[in-house]
């Protein structure tokens, strides 16, 4: 049996990823139907993966839009200096707009992920970030439209 070196995941793990990825609160008889795999069989592969932390959870995918959350922007900050990651970290865990931030290449320093329920709302959240003590600027972009969203699972196999 083929086992993906860099991830030392086999080609019935990443399909058992895939399946839970698309729905968390499929059973292991179902998951196993989708395998081939018995659900006692499905189950202890789970738990391994579990105890690898391949999985770290099970959730729900939410549509932020019905819940009244119908803005979204990614905003770039410029720090000041040489802002540690984990001072960034700390100032933008504080926003529950915050959806996600990285530090990234190029001449911006973070890139935040945010959403709010409106352009009034997101324009408060981005006058908050800009007044972090280390951020210098920001730049921000409103998202038009989500045109791909994917949960986080294995991609197929390339052929």
């Amino acid at each position: 049996m083929y086992v993906n070196d860099a991830t030392g995941l086999d080609p019935l793990d990443t399909a058992i990823l895939r399946a839970l990825g698309q729905d968390a609160r499929a059973t292991f008889a179902q998951v196993g139907d989708l395998v081939s795999l018995s659900a006692p069989a499905v189950k202890r592969r789970v738990d391994r993966l579990r105890e690898r932390g391949v999985i770290r959870g099970f959730t729900v995918r939410l549509d932020p839009a019905a819940m009244g959350w119908q803005t979204e922007a990614f905003v770039e900050l410029y720090c000041q200096g040489s802002t540690s990651p984990a001072v960034m970290q700390a100032a933008v865990e504080q926003y529950p707009e915050v959806v996600a931030a990285s530090t990234v290449t190029g001449d911006v320093d973070l890139m935040v992920q945010v959403r709010a329920r409106d352009m009034r709302h997101l324009e408060r959240v981005v006058e908050r970030l800009a007044a972090e003590p280390f951020v210098s600027r920001t730049r921000s972009t409103v998202v038009l439209s989500a045109l791909v969203r994917r949960p986080d699972v294995p991609p197929d196999p390339v052929s």
